[in-house]
């Protein structure tokens, strides 16, 4: 077992490789009452095109079936539902898909064997037949129709869209009604037998756990299966240029709403230092204590404090700054003289400083809650990442290295922007 400790968090990360091929990852948290559980599989949205390990021909499967293989995996033989199961133990069970991976999670303060034992149950015994994906379609296509109806949503994948014209990551996670249409028992047992391998997965669990006895436990939940070779992940190329520069989409709103997107490159090198360089700088920019903000709400431009974020995978990163305002293409103009102002003045000394102080404190409170420190591990664990890293390499940054950053990635051939206005 390998034993990472941070001083500086004051945590111990336990990392341990089971024999079929699972990692688990115990982070303790002595006399904390609640416990956390999430298991993990590299597998999302954006996987609907792959060589199996072994195979020598390509599947292409319907955008869709990642969400809608989570929708099926707690249904069980016999008509039972791990979720009904697990809440009748009285734990907070819920599940999740992303672009990159899919995860099943439960917290608990009681009950945490039983409960986990469902889990574990359930993850590693498929249950699908004909009737209940067919079931399941209607379901999910509701909630497809209820997203393309939600202005958040649509500013938002339309951002994507702008930037992106080949990348799976535009299309909806959900799919669409007609993919789903297309979803059938058969090609769900294929992706769960191609994905759903311990040796494609991760569990990270935090609370009052002795990781050496708990390892054991873990050990004696496992099915046996023979662990997997390298799954290929095919996609298509994606121009360096983004798509399109502006999408406008007229909804029932009575204010409107907008996204400013920048695409990046994918970089394999330094992937923290950059996102950490980003986030420095976007604060930098149009943070709750910018200059550019204060003049944006004090002139009633900007109705609250833009959402800033920086999103990457290993096939592809962007960043979004969004918000409200009745002029979204006035923020942008300010936005964007802003930015060109910066680069010729540099960045203030002091204000980078204080930046980092404040994104350094942000990083140390993740540590404080047993689900934001496990939902925090798996996500980065599939991007290659130690969550640590974050700690350890925000002292190193320095301000020549984030004007680097900022010069080559905030430029406007990168900058999209998407709006959601009324329709009057």
């Amino acid at each position: 077992m390998q034993i990472i400790e941070n001083t500086k968090v004051k945590e111990k990360l336990y990392i341990d490789k089971l024999e079929n091929g699972l990692t688990v990852m115990i982070i303790p948290k002595k006399g904390i009452r609640k416990k956390y559980a999430i298991w993990g599989t590299h597998y999302g949205s954006n996987n609907s095109k792959f060589m199996a390990s072994g195979e020598k021909e390509i599947t292409i499967v319907p955008d869709g079936v990642a969400h809608f293989l989570e929708h099926k995996m707690f249904e069980q033989e016999g008509g039972t539902n791990s979720l009904d199961v697990l809440s009748a133990l009285g734990v907070n069970a819920n599940a999740y898909t992303t672009n990159d991976h899919t995860a099943y999670l439960f917290e608990s303060t009681e009950n945490f064997e039983p409960a986990f034992d469902e889990l574990a149950n359930y993850i590693q015994h498929p249950y699908f037949t004909d009737e209940n994906v067919e079931k399941e379609k209607g379901i999910i296509g509701q909630e497809i129709m209820m997203y393309d109806d939600e202005p958040n949503w649509v500013v938002y994948i339309n951002a994507v869209k702008a930037m992106y014209s080949k990348n799976p990551v535009r299309l909806d996670i959900a799919g669409t009604i007609e993919s789903i249409s297309k979803i059938d028992k058969d090609i769900l047992y294929k992706c769960y037998n191609t994905f759903y391998n311990p040796s494609n997965m991760v569990l990270v669990l935090c609370g009052d756990f002795e990781p050496e006895k708990t390892i054991e436990y873990v050990k004696q939940k496992q099915v046996n299966k023979e662990k997997v070779g390298k799954i290929d992940r095919i996609y298509e190329e994606e121009p360096e240029e983004i798509n399109q520069k502006e999408i406008i989409k007229k909804m029932e709103v009575s204010i409107p709403s907008f996204i400013i997107g920048y695409k990046d490159k994918v970089v394999t090198n330094d992937i923290v230092k950059r996102h950490i360089a980003v986030e420095i700088i976007l604060n930098l920019i149009i943070g709750k204590s910018s200059n550019l903000y204060k003049e944006l709400y004090n002139s009633g431009l900007m109705l609250q404090e833009a959402e800033l974020a920086y999103e990457f995978t290993d096939n592809y990163a962007y960043i979004m700054i969004g918000g409200q305002s009745k002029k979204p293409k006035e923020v942008q103009e300010y936005l964007n003289k802003e930015i060109e102002n910066m680069k010729k003045s540099g960045l203030n000394e002091e204000d980078f400083k204080r930046i980092k102080r404040m994104i350094y404190g942000d990083y140390v409170k993740e540590f404080n809650e047993v689900g934001d420190i496990s939902r925090m591990f798996l996500a980065d664990y599939f991007k290659g990442i130690n969550s640590f890293d974050y700690i350890e390499e925000i002292e190193k940054i320095d301000i020549e290295y984030v004007m680097s950053v900022f010069k080559e990635v905030f430029n406007e051939d990168k900058q999209v922007i998407s709006i959601v206005e009324p329709l009057n």
